[in-house]
């Protein structure tokens, strides 16, 4: 700002430190000068030119220099009070006269950090400093600059003529920058542009000032940009988006900052400046915009938009001059190394074109792939109390002699007893990154599990240790679990310990130790940010924090899982010490390691001892190790390793296998361990144990072997049980979420219309069109290319209608309040998959059909189905799960839930959705770690099985030894028992059912009449809107012009309800003060069903149970009570009796109203008992009186009846495909693959 020219770096420093002299060593090196005596003042000017030399300087100076500047505080930057040498200077205190009063109004030209763009700041003239000859300038934002005389006139000047020249508007244009032809005219033009030195004082005439307009201007506008209190990010096409979790590890951010600092030049630095474009300076100590990776917690995290390659990563290309010729080509080369162009995520997008299940016929679908009714089996009922039941059933024989004790022998074989978990060795667990403690609840359902099968008292555990890093954890593990929690697995080998309140903590005994170490580093979501245990990412440093754990504590079971992509053999070879050579030539690190990992293995020879130097990828082994020796093909026998020579001081892992005579394709290298370990690993999905969840993870058994038989064959014999126990998925994803009425659903939609709800809203109404292309979003790519190889037209918005600033219509089903704080791209992420639903070649509406969309991933990676309908995907944090035949989201303890966890076991404390979403995501499948202990606890005993058997095959002799369930038949003779016949007095329900009916029209008043109403609450609006053909209803409030649910193709009729009749409350106490406490069914009437159609609905029998009510439900124009008849065990419903007052039918206007009351009565037999029935039970009678009809009627459902159904209509119009928006891009693409004859992969499930 002072037009000040300096010859040398020294000399720039020396300015900066008012003049103190710096002492020059060699050529250019210096030493860091020695701070002022009086801090350098911060005012509000534009940036000196002493920092533009600075920029030019070498690398190295500059960060000299940087370092020599004191500390700067938080916010804007500030110029430094003038040093000698530089212009403006005033008049001794003595001879200073002010020429400015008070209160003289200034405007100047600043970069606003809030739109990082140049604006006039106003300002008013202050207090006049005579000592130092300079003004105090107060601007509109509170920031305060102080400026010498001539500087003030020059402000003035330049404001005044400004005006002049655009007739009352300021002029703020910046001169056009040119570009240059070369290099060395690049040159010639900055130190054209530098501002010469000005005299500045009151007697400056206009005629110098006209003379000296353009570098006034220039200093004006090279002012440092404000910086802004939030974090500005620029993006490429690939990168992911602020709304959506992204990942890289801290090494990738601190190799991509330091490669970013080595490749920026001095005229890169100098060219930004004058483009107005924010630079980071070396010493501000405000917050800094480096990007951190996510908390290792965050496992197996949904990545929204994941770049495929490094180029993704690159930072947009500089605006301003560009370089021409051999400078432009010499300074790419040296910006960026030469790579191979990597291919944009969205571009591998796929549309799907095959039905599910086209190779099977509707009976074959019907018989496999369907699920059994629920049986009126709620997500808060036992559901996974039952699942973990049937494992023991499954397995129940072989435990009970495994956990006898050890002088007691079975009728099959021979009984080992005293197996882990008997009394005499009690199971004793630790557990370690293992999410929500899964292994912990799995243990304590199976020990409730077997007390009620009368097998309690063999069993035996204690859960004495956790340990994770996220302090929302530690607190849910604190209130959930009596035992010691550590903070750290990588502390858990300091001696001793500490616990998270930092008291010493010894670590407690324990033989099975349990854990589920961080995946991030391995998951395949990672794609190309993927690294191998040795890059030091959080997954490799839990793991092998893990070893350590095992090789001191010396437990006798572990249990490790991880996804399937992790680099089991080199774990396997971490933990046993022995290496395959023979698979060292396979790949079997992780692709994207660390370079500098390949060549051989190399060796030291240190105190007679064979160290591992240098390890490449592919081995599993850490440096520091010791060479034990090798084993000869099978043989488990050691052999010495000899060093190659004495005065070798290393060799490579081929010199030592030829001076040894070892075999690459037979022999095993051998480490030192301080114990023994043995492995075995397999892979297992989530929806083989019950849970309706794709989740595909790796399990991996350790074992110490008995008698150091490294060849221990115990893991077989645990696979086999863990596959074993498999069982197929009986019950959808429909079973495991809540009612829509439930208390947690209920209170997180009051949050969505509360304040945190409004907010987000409002940042939703003032976002911009997301599909403008000039200033595209960087998601916009991908809902782009998804449309385009869908065959979806690019504005088809059928579902939603959603435009700019918050605009959507939406169905009437679907949440309102959820959808408003959706993103545009998020909104049309939901078009392109119900667009993609239709366009399958099983073509499904998504609004009626079971799916499970996950709209925080992009249009490039979400599918619109999964491979088995009514299966939710892998539960994963950060994922935001939409299910649109529900209209609402998954929440987190659904998430939960689906996960085996059953939260209503837990206390939860403060945990956001969030929170509870990642709890979900880091745990493991209770079903499955379950059937891993259990396997765990009853493989020795299978093994003596088998060796005392004939069978070859282990699976026979598990199928065998599991055949009698002792503790399952005493449970059938206990119910048997149980059954009584009811005996008391009964009235008759005609009375009940009449006044019931009279109560019709009420109930329907006071029912739900709009979908806001689904949770509890009651519409603020008294006016409705319900459609005279379908009778679909919605609330005014819920249908504005800009924001509400699509009726226009509905035929609407306007109703009014007052607040009385539609007071749900009101009529709720009503109702229950006369629907009676318990039912029971009449035997005669009973049987009589019974030999109408040789009872196939089973109702036989029924009249021996007592239907207790249930609860009492408010529905979409009716109201519902439920009864249910249970068994005196176990509690599962037999049976179930309905009531619904209110419309009993819906019809249109058109047809007579079927209003007054029905009951269904339904038996679950079908779906509990052999044959089993798949698919939802319909009611075997009903018993149904209309309002103003005196008599009840009854009506069994006929087994098996064939009609007529004769179908008329007239005109045409368009198909559902085409109203959604498919071109015939995509029917062309259909036919095509039909032709092909591709084969849908085939699913086993129930």
């Amino acid at each position: 700002e002072d037009g000040q020219k300096f010859r040398s770096v020294v000399e720039v420093q020396r300015f900066l430190n008012g003049g103190a002299a710096a002492a020059a060593v060699g050529d250019g090196a210096m030493t860091t000068p020695s701070k002022r005596s009086t801090p350098r003042k911060s005012t509000k000017s534009p940036a000196s030119s002493a920092k533009k030399a600075a920029a030019t300087a070498a690398p190295s100076a500059k960060r000299s220099i940087l370092a020599a500047e004191p500390a700067r505080k938080k916010g804007r930057a500030r110029s430094p009070a003038k040093a000698s040498g530089g212009h403006g200077k005033s008049k001794p205190a003595e001879e200073a006269t002010p020429k400015f009063s008070a209160g003289i109004r200034v405007s100047k030209m600043f970069v606003d950090e809030a739109t990082g763009k140049l604006r006039p700041f106003k300002g008013m003239v202050g207090q006049y400093d005579a000592k130092s000859g300079r003004y105090k300038v107060v601007y509109e934002d509170g920031d305060l600059e102080e400026l010498s005389e001539g500087e003030i006139e020059n402000i003035l000047y330049m404001d005044d003529n400004n005006r002049d020249e655009s007739s009352g508007k300021k002029k703020n244009k910046r001169p056009p920058v040119v570009e240059n032809e070369s290099e060395e005219e690049d040159e010639k033009e900055e130190e054209a542009e530098t501002p010469q030195p000005i005299k500045r004082n009151a007697a400056a005439t206009k005629d110098s000032l006209k003379k000296n307009k353009k570098n006034f201007h220039e200093i004006l506008m090279s002012r440092t940009p404000r910086r802004s209190a939030k974090k500005q990010m620029n993006y490429n096409l690939d990168s992911a988006s602020d709304d959506e979790e992204s990942y890289s590890s801290e090494e990738e951010v601190k190799s991509k900052t330091k490669k970013s600092k080595r490749v920026t030049t001095a005229k890169t630095a100098a060219k930004s400046k004058r483009t107005g474009r924010k630079k980071k300076n070396a010493d501000d100590d405000d917050e800094s915009d480096d990007f951190h990776p996510d908390s290792e917690s965050d496992d197996d995290a949904m990545v929204a938009d994941e770049p495929e390659s490094e180029e993704d990563f690159s930072p947009p290309a500089t605006k301003g001059r560009k370089k021409s010729g051999a400078a432009a080509k010499k300074s790419s080369e040296a910006a960026e190394p030469k790579k191979k162009e990597g291919k944009k995520m969205y571009e591998s997008f796929k549309p799907m074109s095959n039905p599910i299940y086209m190779d099977m016929s509707l009976d074959e679908i019907q018989k496999t792939k369907s699920f059994l009714d629920p049986c009126g089996m709620e997500a808060t009922d036992d559901i996974i109390d039952r699942l973990v039941g049937q494992q023991l059933e499954k397995i129940g024989n072989l435990l009970h002699r495994a956990l006898r004790p050890p002088e007691s022998s079975g009728s099959k074989g021979t009984s080992v007893g005293g197996s882990l978990g008997s009394q005499t060795n009690p199971l004793v667990l630790g557990t370690a990154c293992s999410g929500t403690d899964a292994p912990a609840l799995a243990l304590t359902i199976v020990q409730e599990q077997l007390e009620r099968r009368g097998m309690g008292h063999l069993f035996k555990h204690d859960h004495v240790f956790s340990c994770e890093v996220e302090p929302y954890k530690q607190a849910y593990l604190a209130r959930n679990f009596d035992s010691k929690l550590y903070p750290d697995i990588s502390k858990l080998c300091d001696d001793p310990p500490r616990d998270v309140y930092g008291q010493e903590q010894p670590l407690p005994e324990f033989n099975l130790f349990v854990a589920g170490t961080s995946c991030k580093n391995f998951s395949m979501l990672m794609s190309n940010k993927r690294i191998d245990i040795e890059d030091k990412g959080c997954s490799g440093e839990t793991f092998l924090a893990a070893c350590e754990l095992l090789f001191k504590e010396k437990p006798k079971y572990a249990i490790f899982e991880n996804v399937i992509g992790a680099p089991w053999e080199k774990m396997s070879e971490y933990i046993t010490g022995r290496v395959k050579l023979s698979s060292c030539d396979s790949n079997k690190s992780i692709s994207k390691g660390t370079k500098g990992k390949e060549g051989e293995l190399e060796f030291l020879f240190e105190n007679n001892k064979i160290v591992v130097h240098k390890v490449p990828s592919v081995f599993g082994v850490r440096c520091g190790a010791v060479v034990d020796g090798y084993c000869k093909g099978s043989s488990t026998k050691v052999i010495a390793v000899k060093w190659p020579g004495k005065s070798k001081k290393n060799c490579t892992l081929t010199e030592l296998m030829k001076h040894n005579g070892i075999s690459k394709k037979d022999d095993t290298l051998v480490f030192e361990n301080e114990v023994m370990y043995c492995t075995h690993y397999s892979k297992v999905d989530t929806k083989q144990y019950g849970l309706p969840q794709t989740r595909l993870r790796t399990y991996m058994f350790v074992w110490r072997p008995d008698d150091d038989n490294f060849d221990d064959d115990l893991g077989q014999y645990w696979e086999a049980i863990l596959k074993y126990l498999e069982s197929p998925v009986r019950h959808s994803l429909e079973s495991f979420i809540l009612e829509v009425d439930h208390d947690i659903i209920r209170v997180f939609r009051e949050a969505l219309n509360g304040p945190a709800g409004r907010h987000t809203h409002r940042g939703v109404n003032q976002a911009p069109d997301f599909w403008n292309k000039e200033n595209a979003n960087a998601n916009l790519p991908h809902n782009m290319t998804a449309r385009e190889r869908l065959g979806l037209d690019e504005f088809a918005r059928p579902q939603t209608k959603w435009g700019p600033f918050g605009e959507m219509h939406i169905p009437p089903h679907w949440w309102l309040e959820y959808l408003k704080c959706q993103g545009q791209r998020s909104v049309d992420l939901l078009e392109i998959l119900h667009g993609s639903a239709a366009r399958d070649a099983e073509s499904h509406d998504s609004n009626f059909a079971s799916f499970f969309w996950n709209i925080s991933q992009n249009a490039s990676k979400e599918k619109h189905r999964s491979a088995v309908s009514g299966i939710a995907g892998c539960i994963t944090p950060g994922g935001d799960v939409f299910l649109p035949h529900a209209g609402r989201p998954l929440l987190g303890c659904e998430k939960l839930l689906l996960q085996g966890i059953p939260y209503f076991r837990l206390l939860l404390g403060n945990e956001t959705e969030v929170q509870l979403g990642d709890l979900a995501g880091n745990a493991m499948s209770l079903t499955v770690v379950c059937a891993t202990m259990l396997a765990a606890m009853t493989c020795k005993q299978l093994r003596k099985d088998h060796q005392a058997s004939s069978n070859k095959d282990i699976h026979a002799t598990l199928n065998s030894v599991t055949a009698d369930h002792p503790f399952y038949k005493a449970k059938g003779a206990e119910l048997d028992g149980q059954i009584k016949q009811f005996d008391g007095e009964v009235t008759d329900t005609k009375p009940l059912f009449l006044k019931l009916s009279e109560l019709a029209e009420s109930a329907i008043k006071s029912s739900i009449w709009c979908t806001c109403e689904t949770s509890g609450r009651i519409s603020h609006s008294s006016d409705f809107l319900r459609c005279a053909v379908c009778s679909v209803a919605s609330c005014r409030d819920c249908c504005h012009g800009k924001q509400g649910y699509q009726l226009d193709s509905h035929d609407i009729k306007d109703v009014h309800l007052t607040s009385d009749e539609h007071d749900s409350n009101s009529f709720e106490m009503t109702l229950r003060s006369l629907m009676p406490p318990s039912l029971h069914m009449d035997k005669e009437g009973l049987d009589k069903m019974a030999s109408l159609c040789d009872d196939k609905y089973r109702v036989d029998g029924l009249s021996d149970y007592v239907f207790v009510l249930h609860r009492i439900k408010r529905h979409r124009m009716k109201w519902i009570a439920v009864y249910y008849a249970r068994d005196g065990v176990i509690g599962e419903a037999v049976a179930e009796f309905k009531i619904i007052i209110g419309e009993v039918e819906s019809r249109s206007e058109t047809a007579d109203r079927v209003i007054g009351v029905q009951g269904e009565l339904k038996s679950f037999f079908p779906a509990r008992k052999e044959p089993l029935q798949f698919g939802n039970i319909e009611p075997c009678a009903i018993a149904r009186q209309c309002t103003g009809d005196l008599n009840m009627k009854w009506a069994m459902r006929a087994p098996e009846s064939t009609t007529c159904l004769k179908v008329v209509g007239h005109g045409s119009t368009d198909s559902f495909r085409v109203q959604v928006g498919l071109t015939k891009d995509a029917d062309a693409e259909l036919k095509e693959n039909a032709s092909a004859k591709i084969k849908a992969k085939k699913f086993g499930a129930a």
